[in-house]
């Protein structure tokens, strides 16, 4: 039996807290597991502290009553205090287009009480010029939030970043690593690595704006570039500007012959790029970004950087969003389930409906909560008939949960 954090957990819980695909973790030991309900395996560790929550206590209890308590490595929170504002960037959600939109992030503070979320990407246009009632709007549970803009003009910058703080974000974020064509002619994203003074420049505008973290999100390198000296010229012109952290994606974008989709998968990770760059520069905080597919693997970059941050995984899979509170920061699981947290939503789903907002608009952000669970293929085909029903309402959504199975081994099975 193990205990963490006020957590009791047996060896078969233990194990649903762990990727069952991963046969080690920074090197540390796992044995395979295939105790629960006498199905496929799932995984523990023999080193229990990679699972403890990071930085936290830990205490097993062997079969004769005795008690080891042990400590899985410093607590490692990175936090910018500025205007009242703290955030721990040990956990954040990337920032996606069309993606990340206040309904997915609504449903993914339900999961994670302690993640960083990102808004999707707002140009200074659209934010100066567009529908900010609509652009930014966001509900008060989804704190901390920070706003993400594309641009490239500091004066725009800052004033974008002006309303951004006004309205109550937690953090304002440059986005300088995007590579899609659309962003090229505009002159922002990543194109921007080509440009770093101008890049300064552009953090010290929004940084003079506004009392509220600004932090740059960027890749190793663009098209020919050496990532060496490329990312170590851009850092030391975003650091000379006092950014307040920068979010490394772990792959050079090639803004010349692959597509946005080719260039987050086809261009290698280089992880050990951004450990070097976190060991050149100590006092500025470095988030690693890029192909972070479990939390169990957040976990294992945290011994190199002061954060991770998960895409695609988060957004195509978000029951692992989960554990982060449990394993990362400490604290109680929120929901024994993803049928559960599914189920809190709800409330928020009618409210949605009352103003206007359509079924699929807010619950396509949850097509895959539910993997290899009796039932799970019926719940998204119910899913995508709302698309094609316009005025569905949220019983057509608790419909679509009840096509999934109940049970204990509901998360075993998640995970599996």
């Amino acid at each position: 039996m193990f205990a963490i954090e006020g957590l009791r957990l047996g060896m078969n819980d233990f194990a649903l807290l762990l990727d069952p695909h991963l046969s080690h973790i920074a090197d540390r030991a796992v044995a395979p597991f295939t105790g629960y309900n006498g199905s496929h395996g799932a995984a523990f560790l023999n080193r229990c502290s990679i699972a403890a929550p990071y930085g936290t206590k830990w205490t097993k209890t062997s079969g004769n009553g005795r008690k080891e308590t042990a400590m899985n490595g410093p607590e490692v929170a990175v936090k910018s205090a500025k205007g009242g504002k703290t955030l721990d960037r040990r956990f954040s959600v990337a920032p996606m287009m069309e993606w990340t939109d206040r309904h997915c992030r609504f449903f993914h503070r339900l999961l994670t009480r302690r993640a960083l979320l990102y808004t999707e990407m707002l140009t200074t246009g659209a934010v100066l010029h567009g529908d900010r009632a609509r652009l930014l709007r966001f509900d008060p549970a989804e704190h901390p939030v920070a706003l993400q803009l594309g641009g490239s003009d500091p004066k725009a910058l800052a004033a974008c970043a002006r309303i951004g703080a006004d309205l109550g974000f937690d953090e304002i974020n440059l986005n300088a690593g995007c590579p899609s064509d659309r962003v090229q002619d505009g002159r922002f994203g990543a194109c921007l690595m080509a440009e770093p003074a101008l890049v300064g420049d552009c953090v010290a505008a929004m940084k003079a704006a506004v009392s509220i973290p600004v932090t740059v999100k960027c890749r190793i390198g663009i098209d020919d570039q050496d990532p060496e000296p490329a990312l170590e010229i851009f850092t030391q012109n975003v650091e000379q500007a006092r950014t307040d952290a920068l979010i490394v994606h772990a792959r050079k974008a090639w803004l010349k012959g692959l597509s946005p989709k080719e260039n987050r998968e086809v261009p290698p990770l280089d992880y050990p790029r951004v450990y070097r760059l976190k060991r050149t520069h100590p006092q500025l905080p470095v988030i690693i970004n890029g192909g972070v597919g479990s939390v169990e693997e957040a976990i294992a970059h945290l011994e190199h950087v002061d954060g991770v941050m998960m895409g695609r995984a988060a957004y195509q899979e978000p029951w692992r969003l989960i554990f982060v509170d449990p394993l990362i920061f400490g604290e109680a699981l929120r929901f024994t389930s993803p049928k559960q947290a599914a189920a809190d939503f709800i409330p928020y789903i009618e409210r949605e409906l009352e103003r206007g907002t359509r079924l699929h608009s807010i619950t396509r952000h949850l097509h895959g909560l539910f993997r290899a669970v009796p039932g799970a293929r019926a719940y998204r085909r119910q899913l995508a008939n709302a698309a094609a029903t316009p005025h569905a309402g949220a019983e057509f959504f608790a419909s679509a949960l009840t096509l999934v199975r109940d049970g204990e081994g509901e998360l075993a099975n998640v995970a599996a």
